[in-house]
């Protein structure tokens, strides 16, 4: 057991200082994404792990595309792309604490709770950096009214293809945790879409008052999102 968690932590901190030495995160997001993710791992295994770790990979990607044509238009990540410990914590916390549910109740419901959660950030993020150099019209989600891109609430078509795209391939690492496999899989994708377009409904409204900024905005969007997928997976009979 313990040759394990020696195991996990040199894992978690190489990749942590990986995330560093390419310039995804700063020293303090790439100290607090290694605690976080020692923590996943530990309360959940592999599977969450290996979703979260996709996630911040395709975050990475996404970001970094076109990110001088993104510059341009004034609507690229600031700080050059490089995020820091209040974007690991509003992407990951609300996966720490389904997992933690899980962890005392060993129900599947959670399980689908922790990956709805985790899609809702992959898939937001693929939308907002993609819907930013692909979108076509965007409208602000609430009038559906002609907005700028990168307006916060800005969705559009290539957007929310993107955005089910990343909420896939994320419920895929969900199926080899329940026997309630298709069950697993519509609970994570509704419950992710569901997360995508809260955060959109939230930066609209709470985050362009100033009650919210993004870190907060991603989650309670991925809290949402996560009791969204664990109540459709219950009203599925998983």
């Amino acid at each position: 057991m313990f040759e394990g968690l020696l195991t996990d932590l040199a894992v978690v901190a190489v990749l942590g200082l990986g995330s560093y030495r390419f310039k995804a995160l700063d020293g303090k997001g790439a100290l607090s994404a290694s605690l976080l993710g020692f923590a996943v791992i530990e309360l959940g295994g592999i599977y969450p792990f290996l979703a979260l770790l996709t996630f911040v990979v395709l975050g990475v990607l996404a970001t970094k595309y076109r990110y001088e044509e993104k510059r341009k238009k004034g609507v690229a990540q600031s700080n050059g792309g490089v995020r820091s410990w209040g974007n690991v914590l509003g992407n990951g916390l609300a996966v720490v604490l389904f997992l933690i549910l899980e962890k005392l109740s060993m129900m599947d419901t959670f399980w689908a709770a922790t990956f709805s959660a985790i899609a809702t950030v992959n898939g937001d993020t693929l939308a907002s950096e993609l819907g930013k150099i692909f979108g076509k019209r965007p409208r602000l989600i609430t009038n559906l009214r002609p907005v700028k891109p990168g307006t916060n609430g800005a969705i559009s078509l290539a957007g929310e293809l993107f955005a089910l795209l990343g909420i896939f391939m994320i419920a895929l690492f969900a199926l080899p945790l329940t026997v309630h496999k298709a069950q697993m899989l519509l609970a994570i994708v509704i419950g992710g879409f569901i997360g995508v377009n809260l955060d959109s409904i939230i930066g609209a409204t709470l985050e362009n008052r100033g009650i919210t900024d993004n870190n907060s905005t991603n989650f309670l969007a991925s809290l949402l999102g996560g009791l969204a997928g664990a109540g459709v997976f219950y009203i599925l009979g998983g």
